[in-house]
């Protein structure tokens, strides 16, 4: 892999698949999540179709490797929008070679231009390669805990 056949880029609706087989693996480290290609398909159409998200690619060769999506709220504890990044994932083979980092990087640019003035995303407490990861690039753990209500 050289810096030049590197691309990261907006996701289009054409890489659903790619990215579908991305959140599978995803969901497989994940023990909240169980992957559902028909509920995670619908779950990226929308995200591609809103413009407070953002849903980038990191491709090799024309082959989508890698993907982070993220969410702008409105945060009152920053009195402004914050993103959700709600899903960073590589592909084994590509994985310890920037790609994350390149993708996050870029989608913290987009969420500045979006006004956002914090970054925020939840980690498997037991994926320590994903937290060694995300404590290199400077994100600290909160005291906050996540909980959720599951409806319909």
């Amino acid at each position: 892999m050289t810096k030049s056949n590197v691309k990261i880029r907006p996701a289009e609706p054409r890489d659903i698949a790619d990215l579908t087989s991305l959140l599978a693996l995803l969901f497989t480290i994940e023990e909240d999540f169980s992957f559902d290609e028909k509920r995670q398909q619908r779950g990226l159409a929308l995200l591609l179709k809103s413009e407070s998200c953002c849903v980038l690619v990191a491709e090799i060769n024309d082959q989508v490797v890698g993907m982070c999506t993220g969410q702008l709220t409105i945060s009152t504890a920053e009195g402004g929008p914050a993103l959700l990044v709600e899903d960073v994932v590589v592909a084994k083979p590509w994985r310890n070679r920037g790609l994350g980092r390149k993708l996050l990087d870029r989608l913290a640019k987009w969420a500045a231009k979006q006004g956002a003035c914090r970054l925020q995303l939840l980690a498997d407490r037991q994926n320590s390669a994903a937290l060694n990861f995300y404590h290199k690039l400077g994100w600290q753990q909160t005291q906050l805990i996540c909980l959720r209500q599951r409806r319909g």
